[in-house]
């Protein structure tokens, strides 16, 4: 893409990489003249400002020079790191001198701006080249072979590489090389290019192409290779760039043919050594890598030759061309938008007129509009086809799953001394990052407690290891789970010891039967009118009740309770409540409870202070299957609480339910999760109870809630951030459908190597499949019968089914052995028709030859078979659901007997038979008396056995969709009314068994098995023939046919176009 243009025909030269900003020196071109015919001459240094949007360039500093220049190059000499000195400009000229100038001088307008000149040469010096090594050495080249040697700094006396190369001849072309000071090349429009080393003062080799027509106009080294050249040709008969190594110097080691015409100049990028720029004649100039010689980008240019390009030193992606139509055009090799400049170039366009009126109108020029694109690609300029090597990147590093880490980087591989130099290698490293290694340590334990079931003694040194009295609480809950008598540990860790109040309350009993009275003597029994004569009174006529009631009145609860007692249980229950009623203790609503069996009361009414006395009172009479609840109710009224330590103790009411859902709740309010050590605390507490609860509660913990799924998934992504795949696997819960945890099973089974859960390959579509309930297969001595097609049975004459409805199957006449008779009962057996091996007598075949029946001799013991009483035939009602099977007639296998292969349907449908042809209403009168001998596949020998019947098992279809109903309803109306205005037997039955094979089509809509485009077809085939437009319906017809997968249609496209064709033809 341009980015800047100049309107000059001169020599250019970039200021060197240090310098900023960034200046463009030209000096007026020898040989060349303008559309002036101007002889004047200048120097001109112009500042390349990218800020600025015009394609325009500032002029800084313009020097009028008698000198025409050949070349022109701007050397760093005496400049610092900083660019404050702007180096040395250097001039080839047209008379053999060599110019120096100061650039900073130039632009600061001094009229003093030549350091020093010399005329030394032999005509025009048209090439020259700065060490980049010792800046202070220049190399120049003229005519007769003189190449020179200037030390800056001694600029008087210049040095020679050696003696001159003979036969004289020009030099064009002259370079130092990239990795070496001291080795300088030179070339000459002959073709041959010549290596100097200095330190010798001699050639050290000549490079020369052998079909004499390489005239080179370009020669450049290697940037990173120090043996590697390449050399440019003019000449129209060989437009290449050649690439050369010196250790193989016999011939080119890559030619690069992308021109058409001669190559005019070439440079070598040095900030990317796979990007060299060539411009020829053929009005091209093409970026390519000379590695490869593919072509990776042509700029934009117009039809005019460029005879020099160059890269710009600082800015990489920035090159300069001059061109014989004077104009030198700066370039950027990363694309962009030629609209902005499209408009700035006819913004200048109209300026130039300004407001004129030419065509005396007293209206001026309207302002002159761009016709708009219409494609937009042709407004954007593409980069580079692959990213050059300063907008890559030199490192680089990126986390992965897993806690791996990648690195990579470029490695510089020196190439071997005599081997092809190797391109740069990248390396890539990858390693595992651990971070967190107390982390890791407790987990791998608690992966090996759940492995070795060792939950006891991890709990105790859990206990023994707790600093804060909470935490061993927690531990010693959990570890009652795995004792003997968890409710009775859990009293006891509440404080209440079964043995201690055993024994307090042996010493009272001690203490009361000091004072209990003699059983001896004789007591009174009172009648009196007070309240223990009225009392007496109702004791000896047994009214308990009353008796009761007088002791409530007197407020003597004790005899009141145990008169109750003796009252039986009704009585018991109407005076605890009475007593209840009255009494105001301390312990009254405990009392109640305990006595009441209400302990909801308590958990729900107790004062939280006191909730580990509501706690053991759950564990002293809580039913099983109530304890749990009552557990989880106290555990939500302490997490309620706002005191925090109440609602820590809820945890352990929470560990007593077994509630592994609401301990993760509570915990993670109470504890701060964010550091990984807090999750492992949570999950060893988790992974532990849940094993509890599986162990005491023989619950399935599978079942997992949202967050405990979160928590699991959090646990088992720092599990793989630190590179602990396998266990991090192990603690994922199975049989969960959370989505976040599916989807780290998936991640974690992919690293390691391993399918994904549910992702196993596909069973294999011909895989045996097991019989349905019902359905018993063959077992010893009951061979299966196949289902045998009630049309598979035909008197002779007429002929068989078409194909497609005969059962197939191999089907062996001669393996029927003959069965033992008895005296009276005789067997018989219908032949079945067997498969062809060709379809015969189809509607659609010729009619095959008929064969002749012969004639058996019959055995002397024959007797005429037993009539058949079951209809062999399906009832025309329910054409599909009969099966003949076989039935033996003594117990004992049947050892001769033929087993056939149940036929299949497509889509896996077991074959039970075809429906009738319609207007057929049972079997045909000739059936009655098969002619066995004759029939076709009959087995030989007296193996006429006898036919059963079996009862008809129903076979129930899926009905099909309403909106596809109406594609069933056509078709079969068609059908009919063919059928009645048909008067020819085989038009009959063509439709009859269109009919039949239409209940393919049946199938798979009932399947919804079809594609949608097939679908929509058919649909439009059933509007044409409600429309008895025939013809469109087989236009849609052949479309379906010609766009559809065949194997999806065949079943039924091809009798649906027979149905079409019958009805056009009979115009029904």
């Amino acid at each position: 893409m341009k980015l800047k243009e100049i309107d000059r025909t001169a020599m250019q030269a970039w200021s060197p990489a240090q310098n900023h900003p960034i200046y463009l020196a030209t000096g007026t071109s020898a040989q060349q003249l303008d559309a002036t015919f101007s002889t004047s001459a200048s120097l001109e240094i112009f500042e390349f400002d990218l800020s600025d949007p015009s394609l325009d360039m500032k002029s800084c500093a313009t020097f009028s020079s008698s000198h025409r220049y050949h070349k022109l190059i701007w050397g760093p000499h005496k400049m610092d790191s900083k660019g404050d000195i702007s180096g040395v400009l250097i001039a080839g000229g047209e008379n053999g001198n060599i110019i120096l100038y100061d650039p900073s001088k130039i632009i600061a307008g001094d009229k003093e701006v030549v350091i020093a000149q010399k005329d030394k040469h032999t005509g025009p010096v048209r090439a020259l080249d700065v060490n980049i090594f010792q800046t202070n050495l220049v190399a120049s080249g003229a005519n007769e072979s003189e190449i020179y040697i200037w030390d800056l700094n001694n600029f008087a006396t210049p040095m020679t590489p050696g003696a001159k190369t003979q036969p004289p001849e020009d030099i064009s072309c002259i370079a130092w090389n990239r990795q070496v000071q001291h080795i300088l090349a030179s070339a000459s429009p002959s073709g041959r290019a010549t290596v100097w080393d200095l330190r010798k003062n001699e050639p050290i080799i000549k490079v020369s192409d052998h079909s004499n027509r390489m005239h080179c106009s370009g020669l450049a080294w290697h940037p990173d290779v120090a043996t590697q050249m390449v050399l440019a040709s003019e000449d129209d008969r060989l437009p290449v760039v050649q690439m050369w190594d010196l250790r193989f110097a016999a011939s080119p080691i890559r030619v690069l043919e992308n021109h058409a015409r001669g190559i005019l100049a070439i440079a070598w990028s040095m900030a990317d050594p796979e990007l060299l720029l060539s411009c020829g004649k053929d009005a091209k100039i093409l970026c390519s890598n000379p590695n490869t010689g593919e072509v990776l980008y042509e700029l934009p240019t117009n039809t005019q030759w460029c005879f020099d390009i160059q890269w710009c030193p600082r800015n990489p992606a920035v090159l300069s061309a001059a061109s014989f139509d004077g104009r030198i055009s700066v370039y950027s090799i990363m694309g962009g938008s030629i609209d902005g400049l499209r408009q700035k170039q006819v913004d200048k366009l109209s300026s130039s007129f300004g407001n004129l009126d030419p065509f005396g109108t007293g209206q001026p020029l309207p302002p002159l509009q761009i016709p708009q694109q219409t494609v937009t690609q042709h407004s954007i300029v593409l980069p580079l086809k692959k990213p050059p090597k300063w907008v890559r990147r030199p490192v680089g590093a990126s986390f992965s799953f897993g806690g791996k880490l990648v690195t990579f980087e470029h490695a510089k591989v020196q190439p071997q001394q005599g081997a092809e130099p190797q391109q740069q290698r990248q390396h890539v490293f990858i390693s595992q990052v651990v971070t967190e290694k107390d982390f890791l340590s407790r987990s791998e334990q608690l992966q090996q407690v759940v492995q070795s079931q060792s939950f006891t003694s991890y709990c105790q040194r859990k206990i023994d290891a707790s600093q804060t009295e909470f935490e061993k609480n927690v531990w010693s809950f959990l570890k009652v789970n795995f004792e003997d008598d968890s409710r009775g540990k859990y009293l006891e860790l509440l404080g209440y010891r079964r043995e201690d109040l055993g024994k307090k309350q042996i010493k009272e009993e001690k203490q009361e039967s000091d004072f209990l009275p003699s059983a001896g003597g004789t007591f009174n029994i009172s009648v009196s009118g007070d309240i223990d004569g009225l009392i007496t009174r109702a004791l000896l006529t047994g009214n308990f009740e009353s008796a009761v009631d007088l002791c409530l009145h007197d407020n003597r609860m004790a005899d009141a309770i145990i008169l109750a007692i003796a009252g039986g249980q009704e009585l018991l229950a109407q005076t605890q409540k009475k007593y209840f009623a009255k009494s105001q203790s301390k312990i009254t609503r405990l009392i109640t409870a305990v006595v009441m069996k209400n302990w909801k009361e308590i958990v729900e009414s107790c004062d939280l202070k006191n909730w580990r006395e509501a706690l053991a009172a759950v564990l002293t009479y809580a039913k099983p299957d109530e304890f749990s609840a009552l557990c989880d109710l106290l555990g939500a009224r302490l997490e309620s609480e706002r005191d925090s330590l109440l609602q820590a103790q809820a945890c352990l009411c929470y560990i007593c339910a077994g509630n592994v859902e609401k301990l993760v709740a509570c915990w993670t309010k109470a504890q701060d999760g964010s550091n990984p050590l807090s999750l492992q605390d949570l999950i060893e507490k988790v992974v532990i109870l849940r094993k509890a609860v599986q162990l005491t509660h023989a619950m399935d913990t599978n079942t997992v809630g949202a967050l405990l799924a979160e928590k699991m998934s959090q646990y088992a992504n720092l599990l793989a951030a630190q590179g602990s795949i396998a266990t991090a696997l192990a603690f994922l819960p199975d049989n969960t459908n959370q989505p976040n945890i599916v989807q780290l099973r998936d991640r974690l089974c992919r690293a390691q190597g391993k399918p994904a859960p549910g992702q196993e390959s596909s069973k294999s579509p011909y895989e045996r499949q097991p019989l349905s309930k019902g359905r018993p297969g063959p077992s010893a001595g009951h061979p299966q019968m196949p289902r045998v097609q009630t049309q598979q049975y035909y008197p002779h004459g007429e002929n068989p089914p078409p194909p497609g409805f005969i059962m197939h199957g191999n089907v062996n006449p001669n393996t029927a052995a003959p069965m033992p008779t008895s005296p009276g009962h005789m067997h018989s057996q219908l032949p079945p028709y067997p498969q062809p091996q060709r379809p015969q007598n189809g509607w659609n075949d010729p009619p095959a030859l008929n064969r002749v029946s012969k004639k058996k001799k019959m055995p002397e013991n024959f007797m005429p078979p037993v009539p058949i009483t079951s209809p062999i035939m399906n009832p025309a009602g329910d054409p599909q659901s009969q099966m003949l099977q076989q039935q033996p007639s003594a117990p004992g296998p049947l050892s001769g007997q033929a087993s056939f292969p149940q036929p299949h349907l497509a889509g896996g449908q077991p074959f039970h038979g075809v429906q009738q042809p319609l207007g057929q209403t049972g079997m045909p009168p000739s059936f009655s008396k098969p002619n066995i001998e004759g029939a076709p596949g009959a087995p030989i020998g007296n193996t006429i056995q006898h036919v059963q019947a079996l009862p008809t098992e129903k076979i129930t279809k899926k009905p099909i969709p309403d909106e596809h109903l109406i594609l069933k309803t056509t078709f079969e109306d068609l059908i009919q009314r063919c059928l009645s205005s048909a008067t020819d037997p085989q038009t009959k039955r063509k439709l009859d068994d269109a009919s039949k094979r239409l209940e393919f089509l049946y199938d798979k809509l009932r399947e919804q098995t079809l594609s949608p485009a097939i679908i929509n077809g058919l649909h439009s085939i059933a509007r044409s023939i409600e429309t008895r437009n025939y013809s469109e319906g087989l236009s849609v017809h052949t479309h379906i046919v010609s766009t559809s997968n065949f194997s999806e249609t065949s079943a039924f496209m091809p009798v649906l176009k027979v149905v079409l064709s019958q009805a056009s033809k009979l115009g029904v």
